[in-house]
């Protein structure tokens, strides 16, 4: 789960992808297009970088 609602928390993605899905969207199409806008939003170096950031969180949890 998310904790965070700054830019890199995962929070606003989440967020955005059960919006998404609430509307009908499969959750591999709604990841999907969070990520589309995302990379839109803040560009494919600083996109990835918060990606690689999550990932590490994700991990340490397990």
């Amino acid at each position: 789960m998310a904790k965070s609602m700054k830019p890199g928390g995962g929070g606003r993605f989440q967020k955005l992808t059960k919006s998404l899905e609430g509307k009908g969207m499969s959750a591999d199409s709604a990841k999907a297009v969070a990520v589309a806008a995302g990379r839109a939003k803040y560009g494919k170096e600083k996109f990835q970088k918060m990606a690689s950031a999550g990932r590490k969180r994700a991990s340490k949890g397990k």
